[in-house]
C-alpha cells in the first residue's frame, strides 16, 4: 500500500501496491502496521456496506461524538464516489476545512477518515457500492450530522445531489449548532 498524506492532519488517501501476473492482480488493502507507521488508527471493530442504486444520491454528512468518535477506511468497490470530509476537531489547524476525493472501482482508492472528521459522499455512477472500515460499533445516540449543503463548509460537489435521505437534509447548519455540542 501506498499511504498519502492529505491536507487535513491524520486523514490519508491509500493506494494500491498491486502484484500483477497473467492472472490479474493481487494486493493488500488493509495492513494494521503499515497503518500504526503511518500514524493512522488501524482499529477494525464493523465493517459497513452502501450500496446506492442512482448516481446523485449523497450520503452524509455524518460522525459519532466521543466517547463514541471512530476512524473510517472507505473504498468504493462499484462504480464511483466523491469523497468528502470535514475537520470538526476544534483544537486542529484545519478546523472546519474539508477534503475531497474521488474514488472509484478503477482508481481503487480508499479514504481514511480520523475521529472527529464528518463524513459524506455523493455517487457518481449508477449502482454504487461502497466498504466501510470502522473504528468503533455505530452508536445512535453518538451520530451526529452537518448538512450537505452547508455554505459555511463551501463544499462543491461534481455533480447535481439528485437524491438526499430526509435525515440527512434535515441536519443542521453550523451557525444553528452551538461549538461544544460539534
Amino acid at each position: 500500500m501506498l499511504i498519502h498524506e492529505t491536507p487535513l492532519a491524520g486523514a490519508a488517501l491509500i493506494e494500491l501496491s498491486e502484484l500483477r501476473d497473467e492472472r490479474g492482480f493481487f494486493s493488500r488493502s488493509f495492513c494494521r502496521e503499515e497503518f500504526e507507521r503511518a500514524g493512522l488508527e488501524p482499529a477494525v471493530v464493523q465493517c459497513n456496506l452502501s450500496f446506492n442504486h442512482r448516481a446523485g444520491t449523497l450520503r452524509g454528512f455524518h460522525y459519532q461524538t466521543e466517547p463514541n468518535a471512530e476512524a473510517k477506511t472507505i473504498r468504493c468497490t462499484r462504480g464511483a464516489i466523491y469523497d468528502v470530509i470535514v475537520d470538526l476537531r476544534p483544537d486542529s489547524p484545519t478546523f472546519l476545512r474539508h477534503f475531497g476525493a474521488e474514488l472509484t472501482a478503477d482508481n481503487r482508492l480508499a479514504l481514511h477518515v480520523p475521529r472527529n472528521f464528518a463524513h459524506a459522499y455523493l455517487t457518481l455512477a449508477d449502482d454504487t457500492e461502497t466498504v466501510y472500515q470502522v473504528s468503533a460499533a455505530y452508536t445512535p445516540g453518538a451520530e451526529r450530522g452537518l448538512r450537505w449543503n452547508d455554505p459555511a463548509l463551501g463544499v462543491e460537489w461534481p455533480a447535481p445531489v439528485k437524491l438526499v435521505s430526509d435525515k440527512d437534509a434535515g441536519w443542521p447548519l453550523l451557525s444553528e449548532v452551538p461549538a461544544g455540542s460539534r
